[in-house]
């Protein structure tokens, strides 16, 4: 405080969309960067139903170490989040593949903040009584030193939340995004504007009895009214359910291959590694003149190019003869009763499509289809850099009662672009979109352009990337930064904020 400086916390990623980075802003006091890669502490409790999670501890180690226990945590790891932190998740109220889990949420944290006077306080709000002296809470945090009569008790334990009946209803407003109001409150949402040192979030039942479908159709139409019938059917709602058009597993199989491969036959934590090395990779290759910051890229798409891969004939028919795929995954017990419907629902006139039951190869290698779908447009841009101007993506909450759910872009939009992949939650009517724009087209401007297009039918955008740099923060939000942080000093300018102080 006595430097007024401003203060940007990191952890394991910046965020798709500048979160937590500086931005071209006009800033009117010097930047520290504070990375919290090495307080990355796990601590579980109550049988490892909660877990306190430290800021730079990560989805990937925390669903390794609720593997032992029979556990999983909000979010299930895909290829776009392996490295992203606990933390960062709950400031961006984040969602994921979970359906019934709904956005990444938590009103237990400890976090440090600046009042209006100037003085920083030490917040804990975790339920565990850890002391009043701020060096010995934080470091009996760090430990995990506490007895359990001095922790409050865990919620009821479940394998969802309340949000598996707020999707269910058919509203005109998006089922779930970052700023919504519901779920602003404290670091849930915060964005960076406090300094936030651990969370405790509830962990969830691993199912490991599951059944996986895959669905395909050629009328989007079709993939709506299923939706709509799994929502109001008297059953819980499927684990999960995610969309991918055909021409996005033509893609992931061309340019996401490594990932696909990958985790298929070496695991999460290889791919991990080989991300890190990547990515050291294209920091030296950007340093050296003529070569730039994608070599690694090119050059791991070359070598997996390389690498025979049988994908499951039933895929490889349903990507031919389907234009939109579905890839749906209920608990064991809805086995049945999931056929049924499915098999009810296709057998009507007024439905085409169809579906099969995978087997335990098929299931995996669907999944690990989709988890490359994320990655494909940027390796694909990384490929196409002579004739691409920039990536454009968007991950866009529709309106739970959006029936025109594809979008079908007009022609002088689409013809600015090189190609366009479509997937995501489809249940939740959560999408994303990337985009790769041609040589000669301004990014900025088509971006406000698509954005226009999409919040004039009712969608928010973004919708689990935060608003970074690049998005302005609704009115909501902003309140909420404000309130967190009266003299705009964690994280100024996010959300296309006053970077100033006192948001001058």
């Amino acid at each position: 405080m006595d430097h007024d400086l401003i203060v940007i916390t990191q952890a394991a990623n910046t965020g798709l969309t500048g979160g937590s980075v500086p931005g071209e802003q006009d800033y009117d006091r010097d930047i520290v960067i504070v990375s919290t890669l090495r307080i990355d502490q796990i601590h579980l409790l109550h049988d490892a139903r909660e877990a306190i999670c430290l800021a730079g501890s990560t989805l990937f180690a925390l669903e390794e170490t609720l593997a032992a226990h029979g556990r999983e945590p909000h979010s299930v790891i895909g290829s776009a989040s392996i490295g992203a932190s606990v933390v960062g998740g709950i400031a961006n109220n984040s969602g994921g593949t979970q359906l019934r889990k709904g956005p990444a949420f938590t009103e237990q944290a400890i976090f440090a903040r600046v009042d209006e006077h100037g003085q920083i306080h030490l917040v804990n709000h975790l339920g565990i009584d850890l002391g009043t002296d701020p060096s010995h809470i934080l470091d009996r945090l760090q430990r995990g030193q506490w007895d359990a009569a001095d922790v409050t008790p865990p919620p009821p334990d479940s394998t969802g939340t309340a949000y598996a009946e707020h999707v269910r209803q058919l509203a005109d407003s998006p089922a779930r995004f970052n700023a919504d109001p519901t779920f602003l409150h404290e670091a849930s949402g915060c964005a960076g504007k406090l300094m936030v040192f651990a969370v405790r979030t509830r962990t969830f039942p691993f199912e490991a009895d599951k059944a996986t479908f895959y669905i395909g159709a050629d009328d989007p139409a079709d993939l709506e009214s299923l939706r709509r019938a799994f929502l109001a059917a008297d059953e819980p709602l499927p684990i999960s359910g995610e969309y991918l058009s055909a021409h996005a597993v033509d893609l992931a199989l061309t340019y996401g291959k490594d990932t696909y491969v990958s985790l298929k036959h070496a695991g999460s934590r290889t791919l991990v590694r080989m991300f890190a090395l990547k990515s050291w990779a294209n920091g030296v290759f950007a340093k050296v003149p003529g070569l730039g910051p994608s070599v690694a890229d090119a050059i791991s798409q070359k070598v997996f190019a390389l690498v025979p891969e049988k994908i499951p004939p039933r895929l490889v028919e349903f990507r031919d003869r389907f234009a939109h795929h579905l890839l749906l995954v209920v608990s064991g017990s809805q086995r049945d009763a999931t056929a049924q419907l499915l098999e009810e629902f296709f057998a009507a006139p007024e439905h085409e499509g169809g579906f099969f039951e995978c087997e335990a190869d098929e299931a995996e290698s669907a999944t690990l289809i989709r988890f490359g779908v994320a990655s494909a447009a940027s390796r694909y841009f990384v490929m196409h850099r002579a004739k691409a101007s920039a990536m454009i993506t968007f991950d866009v909450a529709l309106r739970r009662d959006d029936t025109d759910w594809l979008e079908v872009l007009p022609p002088q939009i689409a013809d600015q672009l090189l190609e366009s992949v479509y997937f995501g939650h489809f249940f939740c009517h959560v999408l994303h979109q990337d985009h790769v724009a041609k040589q000669g087209v301004d990014p900025v401007a088509l971006k406000a352009e698509m954005t226009a297009l999409l919040q004039s039918r009712g969608a928010a955008v973004p919708a689990e990337h935060n608003v970074g740099r690049i998005y302005p923060a609704p009115e909501p939000m902003v309140e909420h930064f404000r309130q967190l942080d009266p003299l705009n000093m964690f994280n100024a300018g996010v959300g296309q904020t006053s970077p100033r102080k006192r948001w001058a």
